[in-house]
């Protein structure tokens, strides 16, 4: 495995009530007293990269209650999390056949979290263990995470674990904790959705009892397996299951930080997607507390371009996830460039995975590097055009021709295409069906068209300035 440098490392278990234990690594021994239900912890010095250790730990009873741990790893440690596009597995990805054959480094430690939605926090997570990173195990693992991983241990020359706790088709309430989302009453509609959902959790347990039916059956009579479209299991959208199922167990385990990549489940209009700011906010902060590391960097792709339906709005899914970026030590991979309008689990994500990792270089490890596309700031009425005012801007650029993607409107909100033109790192939208601009926004649609980058070749995240 991989434990956090220059943080104390945590070792807990159990054992029987009242029983002394005794943790030995790097040179240094602590023991612990298990409390009444058995449960002990210790920790130990802070480290410096390095690595591989031994780890042992003992119980009262000597050498016949003793494990040893071989092979560990001192470096960083990321948690990655979030739906399907982050589940994601690296033989699907549109490289894999050119990377997977060399995923082979034992300086990337892999650990594949299990789904589990619980009702309770757990004490541990589901697991076959940490495993080194090779052609074989690589290939199931998220191909996000895994390009991530690569970038990082190339570049910063450190051990890197990553732990793969993800879960297609999951809601951004499935994976925060119910005290959290209990103690703001402004997030009850998420209660509220939940409880609209029941029937449809009973009518979905009846299908499925029938497709098992149909199965048996066909399995009797010596015909095909019949195979039916893959729907959600609803109950793992119910909030906070997740949360303690996959997350909870993991709070005890210093991290270097977490990348995440979710939104598209949260953006059905009877959703309300406007409402997922304040819900992300609420799990990026409350697993900062639970953690209990401060602010650690939170990285998260903005979610890509996509027709979808028009009871999907991901536009304002998009907006929120750009407000998020208030929170500090937070960084958001903008992917409105590499979607797939036809598919919504694009398969290029090794250009996600570097993007995440240029955010990281920035944020955690000090590089003076560019590692965001142009974000806007400010928007500010010219007569008959608005100049829009970005951040990251060095550089910006129409990408392959005239820039495309704005519109204007006036007070009374109804937007127009609009004309635009970069002028140093401002842009100037008008349109003739707009006398006096007030409001622009950009990439405003499922899968829009525009192709705002700066220097970096980042492109910029779409926005609006109409609240």
């Amino acid at each position: 495995m991989v434990v956090e440098r220059d943080l104390p490392v945590h070792v807990w278990g159990r054992s029987a009530p009242g029983e002394e234990v005794t943790v030995s690594f790097r040179g240094e021994t602590r023991t612990a007293k298990a409390g009444e239900l058995g449960r002990w912890s210790v920790y130990l010095k802070p480290g410096a990269a390095g690595g591989p250790f031994e780890m042992k730990v003992q119980g009262a009873a000597g050498a016949a209650q003793a494990i040893t741990l071989d092979d560990v790893l001192v470096g960083d440690v990321w948690v990655a999390s979030g739906q399907s596009n982050m589940e994601f597995r690296m033989h699907q990805a549109a490289t894999a056949a050119q990377d997977l054959p060399h995923a082979a480094n034992p300086r990337i430690r892999l650990l594949m979290v299990k789904q589990n939605a619980a009702e309770y926090p757990q004490d541990d997570v589901l697991t076959d263990g940490w495993v080194a990173s090779s052609p074989e195990t690589a290939k199931d693992f998220s191909a996000v995470a895994w390009y991530f991983a690569r970038d990082i241990e190339q570049r910063e020359k450190v051990p890197v674990g990553v732990i793969d706790s993800t879960w297609g088709g999951t809601m951004v309430e499935s994976w925060t904790r119910l005290t959290a989302l209990g103690e703001d009453a402004s997030l009850m509609p998420v209660f509220a959705s939940r409880g609209r959902m029941t029937d449809r959790e009973s009518d979905a347990l009846l299908e499925d009892r029938d497709h098992q039916k149909q199965r048996e059956e066909a399995k009797a009579q010596g015909k095909p397996e019949p195979q039916f479209p893959w729907h959600p299991m609803l109950a793992m959208w119910a909030p906070s299951l997740l949360y303690n199922g996959m997350i909870a167990p993991l709070t005890p385990f210093p991290i270097r930080g977490a990348i995440w990549y979710q939104g598209e489940s949260n953006s059905a209009i009877e959703r309300q997607p406007s409402l997922y700011h304040h819900l992300f906010r609420t799990m990026i902060e409350d697993w900062r507390r639970q953690w209990s590391e401060g602010d650690f960097p939170f990285l998260f792709v903005q979610i890509s371009n996509f027709k979808s339906t028009p009871a999907e709005d991901w536009a304002t899914l998009r907006e929120a996830q750009l407000k998020t970026l208030e929170l500090r030590n937070t960084a958001m991979a903008v992917t409105i460039d590499i979607g797939d309008p036809d598919n919504v689990h694009p398969t290029d994500k090794v250009d996600v995975g570097l993007r995440l990792a240029r955010a990281a270089r920035a944020l955690s490890y000090g590089e003076t590097i560019e590692y965001s596309g142009p974000v806007y700031r400010q928007a500010t009425p010219e007569g008959n055009a608005i100049r829009v005012w970005f951040d990251h801007a060095t550089g910006l650029m129409a990408k392959n021709g005239t820039l495309t993607g704005f519109e204007v409107a006036d007070r009374d909100g109804k937007f127009s295409p609009a004309t635009a033109t970069v002028e140093g790192t401002t842009v100037l939208a008008a349109s003739p069906s707009v006398a006096e601009p007030v409001y622009v926004r950009y990439g405003w649609a499922n899968s829009p068209q525009c192709n705002l980058f700066n220097a970096d070749g980042l492109p910029a995240s779409p926005f609006t300035s109409a609240e």
